[in-house]
């Protein structure tokens, strides 16, 4: 007998067009705000006092050791320097005198005692100041003894007390006038955290020394361009003198974008 067999077959049907990828996209946008950071940290007393009251003190003056220390941090090139002011209570560019002792006011006796008589020494010295043009670029420089009377410290101040800042004939601690270029008149950012300490372009411990003379014209106030004689018989003739009495001044330290 013969058999039919019937066979059946099934087909699996599979698409051949592949579908796309789903996808779903969100964007976030990022924003950053880089900000300049000068920040100068000072160490220092509030009030340093020198007291004239030995004749030796007018003669060879007081210094006072790193009473100041300056410590810098900033993102973007600077530069640093001093400047003298008061509140000119005798006249702009002097002391202002809180105090006088006796009648003074004649034979000699002056109380315009010139703010630049204040002498700073910094520890570090200015390795960013190649484009300075005067005597002296900073302050790093021993103090002179009294025979050889110098502007290689005195305070740069101005006269005008206007706060103007020192120009290239000038001196500054860190850095120089002008915008020539990182190195030749400006200390590139950076931190004394960072920058080796002690020995950094970002630390320096500030000297400062005041002295009278005898008799007491102080010799080494100079003006800011460092040779022209500032002291009172400079100033004032032969025969004038410091009236005795309480005297006070500001020193401002300016840490200053270099653009």
């Amino acid at each position: 007998m013969k058999k039919s067999i019937l066979t059946l077959a099934v087909l699996a049907g599979m698409a051949s067009t592949a579908f796309a990828q789903l996808k779903d996209e969100k964007d976030v946008t990022i924003t950053m705000d880089l900000q300049p950071i000068l920040q100068l940290n000072m160490s220092t007393p509030n009030q340093l006092d020198f007291v004239f009251d030995d004749i030796n003190k007018y003669y060879a003056g007081i210094t006072r050791y790193a009473a100041t220390i300056l410590k810098i941090s900033s993102t973007v090139n600077w530069d640093l320097y001093a400047i003298g002011t008061s509140n000119g209570n005798v006249g702009a560019g002097f002391w202002d005198q809180q105090i006088k002792y006796g009648t003074g006011g004649s034979g000699g006796a002056n109380n315009h005692l010139p703010l630049s008589l204040l002498e700073l020494r910094q520890g570090q010295a200015n390795n960013n100041a190649t484009a300075a043009t005067g005597a002296f670029k900073d302050y790093s420089a021993v103090f002179p003894p009294v025979a050889s009377p110098s502007g290689s410290n005195s305070l740069y101040t101005d006269p005008a007390s206007a706060g103007t800042p020192p120009t290239a004939a000038h001196k500054y601690i860190a850095g120089h006038s002008g915008t020539t270029a990182t190195g030749a008149d400006a200390v590139a950012g950076g931190s004394y955290l960072t920058a080796g300490g002690l020995t950094s372009d970002y630390y320096y411990a500030i000297d400062y020394r005041i002295l009278p003379g005898l008799p007491a014209v102080f010799p080494m106030a100079f003006a800011a361009d460092g040779t022209t004689k500032q002291d009172l018989v400079s100033a004032n003739g032969a025969g004038s003198y410091a009236q005795p009495g309480v005297y006070t001044m500001n020193v401002q330290y300016i840490l200053l974008e270099d653009q």
